[in-house]
C-alpha cells in the first residue's frame, strides 16, 4: 500500500477545545481523520494561519497521541482576509506549485471539512484542475456517537469518468453536441466523424480562433453556424453570427465594412458605420475565405483578435469587440504566406485549432444520409415532401457514390441535383426517368467544367499534355479520376478492369493499373498527392 498524505486546514473552531480531558468527548475534524481503522494517515500536511500557532501545537500534540505514525508538517499560509476569493486562491496556488508531490509515489486526500467557505471552494477548484494531484475528503461526526468518536469519512474522486452513469451521460451529451454540429445526419465516414468530435470538444472548451479549410462547397459555412449554436446553447456566446465573405470586400470599402467607420472619413461617408467586427461584439465572425482579404486588412484583424481592440475608419479613437472568431479558406495559406499574400503572424494565429473537412467525392458513404438530409430540407423550404421510388433511389445512388461522379462543388452539387429532381418529380415521388435526366445533366455540366479545369493539369507539364492524343487524354483522366475516389491501388483495378477480369485465369488488377500509370511516368502516389 503506498503512502497516504493528508492536505488540509486545521479549523479554527471545530479543531479547538479546553486543553483537559473533556476535548476528547468533542468530535475535532482534524486530530478525528488519523483515528480511523480504515484510514491510515501516513503524513498531515496541516495548513493554518500565522495567529493560529497555539492551536496548530495543541492539534499536532493530540495527532502524535491517537496516531504515533502519522507525521505532521506544518505550513503557515498568512491570509490578510481569508474570505477574500482572490487572495486564498493565489496563496494557495502558489504553495502547490512550490510543494515537492510525488503522485507516482503516494496517495494524496484533500481535507475540505475544515477553513472557510472560500477556502474549501479554492481547494476544490485547485483539486478539480489537478494542481493538487489527488481526491477530496469530507469528514464528518458519526450521527451514532457525535462527540467523542472519529466521526465518518468520504473520499470524492473528481474524474468523472470513474463513475460509469455520469460518464455515460457525459458520452450521451457529448454525442448529442456532435450530432448537433452534423445537423442531426447520421454519417458514416470514421475519419469525417472523429474530425466532428474533436471541433465539438473545441468549441465548448476553447475561445480561441478556428480555422477551417478544405475545397468550395464542403460545408465550412453551415458549420461555421452549427459551431457557433452550439456555443450559444451552451451559453458561451450571448451576442449574434456574423458572415461575411471575404471574397466581396474590395479597396477601402473592405476596412468600413469589417472595422466601421466615421460619418465624413470619405466621400460617401454620410453617417457612421459600425462595422461587421463590433456588429459581432459578444457573438462569433466567421471570415469566410480569408486568404482574399488584403495585408492591411489581415494586420488588422490580427490585433483585433489580440487585443479585442481597433481603428475605425477615420476615428482617433480605438472600439472595443469581444468576439470569437472563425476562419474559412479554400486556399493553402501556407503557400499564401511563402508568396507574400498573406501574414505570418496571423496564419500562425489562427493555425492553433485548423480542421481540414474533406470533400464529398471522398465521403462516398456519407451520400445517401446526405440525401435524406437534402430531401428534407426541400421540404422545410418548399413545404413539399419528395421520395425516391426504390429503383429511382438505387440508380441514383450507384452513381453518385461510383467513379464517375466527381462532384466538384461537393454539397452544393448534391443540393442542387436534389432541388432538380425534387422540383421536376411528378406527384411528389422521384422516379427513374428523373434519375436518368438527372445523371446525364450532371455529366453534360460537369464534362463542362472538366474542360476549364483538367484533371491532369497537375499531373503532367505542358510538353507531356501536347503529346498524348485526344483518346488518350480521354481514358488517362478516367483512370486518374478512378484512382482519387478509391482508397486502394487494388479497388481502383477491380472498377476499371471489372469487365476483363472475369475473363482472366488469374487477376492482378493492381499491377495492370500499376504499368498503365508507368506509361505516363505516373505513380499511385503521385496521382493522389496532387
Amino acid at each position: 500500500m503506498r503512502p497516504l498524505t493528508v492536505i488540509g486546514f486545521i479549523g479554527s473552531t471545530l479543531d479547538g477545545g479546553p486543553h483537559n480531558a473533556s476535548r476528547w468527548n468533542k468530535w475535532r475534524p482534524s486530530v478525528g481523520l488519523c483515528m480511523h481503522d480504515d484510514l491510515r494517515v501516513d503524513r498531515f500536511v496541516m495548513l493554518h494561519g500565522e495567529s493560529h500557532g497555539a492551536l496548530a501545537d495543541f492539534v499536532t500534540r493530540d495527532i502524535a497521541a491517537v496516531s504515533p505514525e502519522t507525521r505532521v508538517e506544518r505550513h503557515v499560509l498568512g491570509f490578510r482576509d481569508p474570505w477574500d476569493f482572490e487572495e486564498v486562491y493565489g496563496k494557495l496556488l502558489d504553495f502547490v506549485r512550490g510543494f515537492p508531490f510525488d503522485p507516482e509515489g503516494e496517495d494524496y486526500l484533500i481535507h475540505i471539512t475544515t477553513g472557510t467557505h472560500v477556502v474549501q471552494i479554492c481547494l476544490f477548484l485547485l483539486t478539480e484542475a489537478r494542481y493538487l494531484p489527488g481526491r477530496l475528503l469530507q469528514t464528518q461526526p458519526s450521527r451514532r456517537s457525535p462527540s467523542s468518536a472519529p466521526g465518518n469519512w468520504t473520499a470524492i474522486d473528481l474524474d468523472l469518468s470513474r463513475y460509469d452513469s455520469i460518464a455515460t451521460r457525459f458520452a450521451a451529451a457529448t454525442a448529442e453536441s456532435t450530432s448537433f454540429l452534423k445537423s442531426g445526419i447520421d454519417t458514416r465516414n470514421p475519419g469525417f466523424n472523429a474530425l466532428i468530435e474533436e471541433i465539438e470538444h473545441v468549441a465548448v472548451r476553447s475561445r480561441a480562433p478556428v480555422l477551417l479549410t478544405g475545397p468550395t462547397g464542403a460545408g465550412k459555412s453551415q458549420l461555421a453556424r452549427r459551431i457557433y449554436e452550439l456555443k450559444r446553447l451552451k451559453h458561451q456566446v450571448k451576442g449574434g453570427f456574423v458572415e461575411v465573405n471575404c471574397a466581396t470586400l474590395r479597396g477601402d470599402g473592405a476596412m468600413s465594412a469589417l472595422f466601421g467607420h466615421r460619418k465624413g472619413s470619405f466621400t460617401g461617408a454620410t453617417a457612421d458605420r459600425p462595422g461587421l467586427l463590433r456588429t459581432a461584439d459578444k457573438g462569433v465572425l466567421f471570415l469566410d475565405e480569408i486568404g482574399e482579404l488584403g495585408l492591411d486588412e489581415q494586420a488588422m484583424i490580427l490585433r483585433a483578435i489580440e487585443d479585442k481592440r481597433f481603428l475605425p475608419v477615420g476615428s482617433d479613437s480605438e472600439v472595443g469587440s469581444d468576439f470569437q472568431l472563425i476562419a474559412g479558406t479554400n486556399r493553402d495559406l501556407a503557400k499564401a504566406v511563402s508568396e507574400g499574400r498573406f501574414r505570418e503572424d496571423l496564419l500562425a494565429r489562427l493555425n492553433l485549432w485548423t480542421f481540414g473537412l474533406p470533400g464529398l467525392a471522398e465521403r462516398r458513404e456519407d451520400i445517401a444520409p446526405n440525401l435524406e438530409y437534402e430531401l428534407d430540407r426541400y421540404a422545410e423550404r418548399e413545404g413539399t415532401r419528395v421520395t425516391f421510388n426504390r429503383e429511382a433511389h438505387q440508380a441514383y445512388l450507384a452513381f453518385a457514390t461510383g467513379p464517375e461522379a466527381r462532384w466538384p462543388g461537393n454539397f452544393r452539387d448534391l443540393a442542387a441535383s436534389v432541388t432538380r429532381m425534387a422540383t421536376l418529380s411528378p406527384a411528389g415521388r422521384i422516379d427513374l426517368a428523373g434519375v436518368s435526366a438527372e445523371v446525364a445533366r450532371l455529366r453534360r455540366l460537369w464534362a463542362s467544367e472538366n474542360r476549364e479545369s483538367d484533371t491532369l493539369d497537375g499531373l503532367l507539364d505542358a510538353g507531356q499534355l501536347a503529346e498524348l492524343d485526344p483518346f488518350d487524354r480521354v481514358q488517362l483522366d478516367y483512370v486518374v479520376a478512378t484512382c482519387r475516389a478509391s482508397r486502394s491501388l487494388s479497388e481502383a483495378g477491380r472498377r476499371l478492369f471489372a469487365a476483363s477480369r472475369s475473363r482472366r485465369a488469374s487477376a492482378n488488377d493492381a499491377d495492370r493499373l500499376r504499368k498503365y500509370l508507368a506509361r505516363f511516368d505516373l505513380s499511385w502516389q503521385a496521382v493522389n498527392d496532387a
